[in-house]
């Protein structure tokens, strides 16, 4: 079975399970949406969940965002990993959103790269999630999963992204990121993980990946 062959099939399974996918960060539009994801870094969706509501409340515009600063900022995103840096980042991109682009979230790779605190990752999530732009934002989740698959054999994300995307077609890309994180949060465990009992690990992985992960007890890669 060729990797396409095989993500074809993976793809019919996870439309199975989630024909729905609910986006996991609560906001209300792409600003609100590139607050929230920035914050997620090295925490849960959960958590962050639990903390925007208030800050949103609070400043619901790059404008107000700007105004309120990143000392008044901290204390409603304290209980996140990074906050202090993630404050200041929100306060100059919210700057840099009002200065550069009339206070609006541009839909444009490049630019949203370029703001404080940004990354491809981040910019990946917003244009597919606010925007319907085809991309494949790729987390921990995906990647372990891509590997276990055998659709991926990369060290780093970068090029794990660009595997998936050799296998997917480009207009599945916005809701298989979803499918392979819901997937991967419900069934698929990064240790401790039945392979053969997995509904997708049990064919799709490998006989050489499941004696190495068995040796591991379950370990990512």
């Amino acid at each position: 079975m060729t990797r396409v062959e095989k993500a074809t099939r993976i793809g019919e399974q996870l439309d199975a399970l989630y024909p729905e996918q609910p986006i996991p960060l609560e906001h209300e539009d792409p600003f609100t949406l590139l607050v929230a994801v920035l914050l997620s870094a090295q925490t849960t969706d959960k958590k962050v969940n639990e903390v925007t509501p208030a800050l949103f409340e609070a400043a619901p515009t790059p404008a107000k965002m700007a105004a309120l600063g990143a000392k008044k900022i901290l204390p409603y995103i304290q209980v996140l990993g990074l906050a202090p840096t993630k404050a200041k980042n929100i306060e100059a991109l919210s700057k840099l959103l009002i200065q550069r682009h009339g206070g609006q979230v541009p839909a444009d790779f490049t630019a949203l790269e370029a703001l404080p605190g940004v990354g491809h990752k981040t910019a990946s999530v917003v244009m597919a999630q606010a925007f319907g732009v085809p991309a494949f934002p790729v987390d921990t989740h995906i990647h372990r999963l891509a590997a276990r698959w055998g659709l991926s054999q990369a060290k780093n994300v970068v090029q794990t992204e660009r595997d998936l995307k050799k296998v997917f077609p480009p207009d599945t890309w916005n809701r298989r990121h979803l499918q392979i994180i819901f997937f991967g949060r419900e069934h698929c465990p990064a240790r401790g993980h039945d392979l053969d009992a997995c509904p997708i690990c049990g064919w799709a992985a490998t006989k050489k990946r499941k004696a190495a992960e068995a040796r591991l007890g379950g370990a990512p890669r």
